[in-house]
This record gives structure tokens, sequence and C-alpha cells, in this order.
């Protein structure tokens, strides 16, 4: 049996630590079942974009009358699209893979992991042993429990991408992230989208406000519908039909449609791993529990990313590997500050936070500790030559510290204008570092300042 100082599992973020283990003179074995690279690279966040920028594109157009711009669509091209985008994920996955292949510093093992013992592996009926552990294992979609969906060929964010044609009208179930993001990229693309969503709210986790609002505008593209559970689904070869129950009035109401794709969250992918024969914990959800330095319950055995189903985000992980890196080779004691993970959902209107929400902060501090500042995008000069009218910004803060608790936007260019939050939330620099530095005028950060300059007791603000 081959032993090893570190054994990493998942070619996301756990191959940002190969060559850290070697830059330590560690030997090292990577494992991945495939595709390497991870969800970020071959079915998620860079794949989704790459489809993103043309819907934004598209409905620029379809938006530039308010301007005084008569301009018209033509024809959109859906296959040149979604070959532009396997294109350049195949370029990047076959370069990844060529290079794990002629790697001579470290082992490659392309295959299912699971553990057969305490610190030991097996891939593809050959057993390794390590000294630590990297878990980097991913998540994968999860498949809700609807009469009839194993008779019907549905689709996932995964397989979505795999679609020669558009097709001319679409159910989705779910109401999150992927959910709302792939609902705007087929709108754009002129498909007839229906969104079935169990919760009161779209993307829930966010701010009231900010859900109430992209609800109102992805309403004028499409149908949507809260507070729903779908109880059936059926197909005739052509079409698939979806029974739905309003959870309010109990009212049923039927839809159909050309394909219907599942978006109801993920599911992690510790259970391949059968890690309980090493000791290794999940909770209730199946996911990995890791405590505040990213150590499993098994000492020596560190997980991170999707696979611990806390900030499912690629940015979010790279940033657990390096400290879980730290934790367990340098003996470092750094605490994962999940508090500090920003996010952003690319549909339209475009949406981007970081921190508590009000209601947490609220729970947590106080209502009297709790100042909330808002601005619109049309406060400040670079919103109303936007004709930006409904985005806005929404500050949270700690009124006896000065403390930046959270930021919420939503509107044009939102993923860029969170990262001032960002960084002075990293910096601890409060509420003050928000107006210390100068602000370019006319320019659209302006009303993130404009959102701290306006801040009063937590309820107050509207």
């Amino acid at each position: 049996m081959k032993e090893y100082d570190v054994i990493i599992v998942g070619t996301g973020s756990g191959a940002n630590l190969v060559e850290q283990a070697l830059g330590h003179g560690l030997s090292v074995a990577l494992i991945d079942k495939g595709p390497v690279g991870g969800t970020c690279l071959n079915l998620g966040c860079i794949p989704t974009k790459m489809l993103i920028y043309p819907a934004d594109r598209i409905m620029e157009i379809r938006e530039a009358e308010k301007f005084g711009i008569e301009a018209e669509i033509k024809a959109i091209d859906f296959s040149r699209i979604m070959e532009r985008m396997r294109g350049l994920v195949a370029e990047s996955h076959d370069r990844i893979r060529k290079s794990l292949e002629r790697a001579q510093e470290f082992d490659f093992y392309s295959g299912e992991a699971h553990f057969s013992g305490d610190y030991t592996l097996e891939i593809n009926g050959q057993e390794i042993k390590g000294e630590t552990f990297f878990l980097a294992t991913g998540a994968r979609p999860t498949i809700p429990d609807i009469r009839g969906i194993d008779s019907i060929p549905y689709l996932t964010n995964e397989s979505v991408l795999q679609l020669k044609e558009r097709p001319e009208s679409l159910i989705i179930v779910g109401g999150g992230y992927i959910a709302v993001e792939f609902a705007h990229f087929f709108a754009a693309l002129g498909t007839k989208v229906t969104i079935i969503q169990r919760n009161d709210y779209l993307v829930p986790n966010e701010e009231p406000e900010i859900s109430g609002l992209l609800q109102e505008v992805l309403s004028r593209r499409m149908s949507v519908h809260t507070g729903s559970e779908v109880l059936t689904v059926d197909g005739n070869g052509k079409q698939v039909a979806v029974t739905a129950k309003d959870r309010a009035s109990g009212e049923e109401w039927t839809v159909s449609a050309d394909r219907l794709l599942l978006a109801v969250g993920r599911t992690s992918n510790a259970d391949l791993l059968q890690m309980a024969r090493s000791g290794i914990e999940t909770d209730s959800h199946g996911y990995i529990k890791v405590n505040d330095f990213l150590e499993t319950s098994k000492s020596g055995i560190w997980a991170f990313g999707d696979a611990i189903g806390r900030q499912m985000f690629r940015h979010a992980a790279n940033h657990e590997a390096a400290l879980a890196f730290d934790n367990a080779v340098h003996g470092e004691k750094h605490r994962m500050d999940f508090g500090l993970v920003p996010h952003a959902v690319f549909t339209r209107p475009e949406i981007a936070a970081v921190g508590r929400t009000e209601e947490q902060a609220v729970r947590e501090l106080g209502k009297d500790t709790v100042l909330v500042g808002r601005a619109r995008y049309n406060d400040v000069a670079r919103g109303q030559a936007m004709l930006e009218t409904e985005g806005f910004v929404k500050a949270i803060v700690n009124r006896k510290t000065g403390e930046i608790l959270g930021c919420h936007i939503v509107g044009p260019q939102a993923s860029i204008l969170i990262q001032e939050v960002v960084n002075a939330m990293t910096l601890e620099a409060g509420v003050w570092g928000m107006g210390g530095s100068m602000h370019i005028h006319p320019a659209l950060p302006e009303v993130v300042t404009q959102a701290f300059g306006n801040l009063a007791p937590a309820g107050r603000t509207g």
C-alpha cells in the first residue's frame, strides 16, 4: 500500500494545495472522479457566466428605447452561444487533465474514491494511505422526490449546458440562485419561462425587499409562482406537464412546457466517500462537519468547499483551502469567517451581498444597536444617467461601534459595487472607512457611500 504525507480529494479548490504541499517537501496524491477542474470550471460559475453575458447584452438592446434609441435584434444564435461556452470549458478542462496526467512531482488518481479504513482510501481497487487529508469533493444537483420525476428526461444545472436547441418553453422548479440565473438567460433568448418556487420568496436568503424587487422585475418577462409546491410531473414525449399546489389556498394548477429544469438545491458528494469508515461525521443534510478551523471530527482530516455546505461559492472554497492548509501544515489556528464571504447572483437585476441581513443583525444585537441606510441608484448622478429607478443599496451598521455588519445591493454592476464594502469589512475599517476615501464623481460607487451616509435606526428606512 502506497503512503503519502498529503492526500487531496477534488481538483477544484483542492488542486490549489498541490504546489503548496510540494513546496514543503511533502509527498502528494491528488484524486478526482471527474470532470477535473471542479464544479466552477465545468458545470457552474464559468460556463453559466458565459451564457449570462450575451443575455445581458440582449436585454440592454431591448431596453434601449428608454434612452431614445431604436434598436432591433434580428437573430439570436442559440447554438453559437452554447458552443462557444462548451468550447472554452472543454479547452480549459483538457489543459488541466493533460497537466495532471503528465505530472511527475505527485501522483494523480482518476476515479471515485472511498474510505476503506482509518486514513485509507480505495480508488479503482487500489488502496492508499495518508497522514493528512484535504477533502474538497464538491456537490451535485438535488433531485426532489416528485411523483413521476423518473419518467421524464428532466434537466439539471449540469445537463442544461449540453442543450443543442433552445426550448420554446421551460418550467424551472426552484427559485434560488441557479434557478433565477437560468430563468434570466432563457427568457432573454426568447424562451417562455415558468418558475415554480416552494418558498414564498425567490432567492429567499437575500433581503426581503431585494427578493421582492427581483420577483417583480422577473414577472414582467416570465411567469413566477412562489409559495407553490410541485405535486406531480408527467410527459407525453413532446411536452412536460407539472401540477402544483398553492400552499396558502390549496388550489391546484397545471402548466406544460417543452422542457423541465430542476434547480432546487445541491447535495454534498461526501456520501460517495463512505466517511463513516474513517470516523468522519456528517450533518443531517449529508454535509461534512467541520469546526471553525475547517478540521473534521477526525484529526488530520480537513474539508472545505461545497462538501461542507456553508458558503457554496468558488471564491469561498479557495479561501477555505488556503486557510485549511495553513492550519494543517503550519500549525496555525485561523478561524474561517463566513460572515466576510460575499456573493453575487447574476440574474437581471443583478444582486450582490456580504454579511448579515437586517433581520439577522437585529436578532443578534438588538434593534437599538442596528442602523440601516439606503440609497437608490437614481439618488446619484450616474444612476440618473442610467435611468435606473429601481436598484438600491442597503447598508447595515453597528450603532455603538461603527462596524459594518452587512451590505446588500440590487441593480447594475452590483457584483462590482459590493467589493468596496468587502474590503472595508476585511480591513475592519468600519463605517468611517467608507467615507474616508475620495470617490470619483459622477460614478456609480457614490450610491454605496450614500447608503452608508443615510443611516437611521433599524426599521425606519424605506
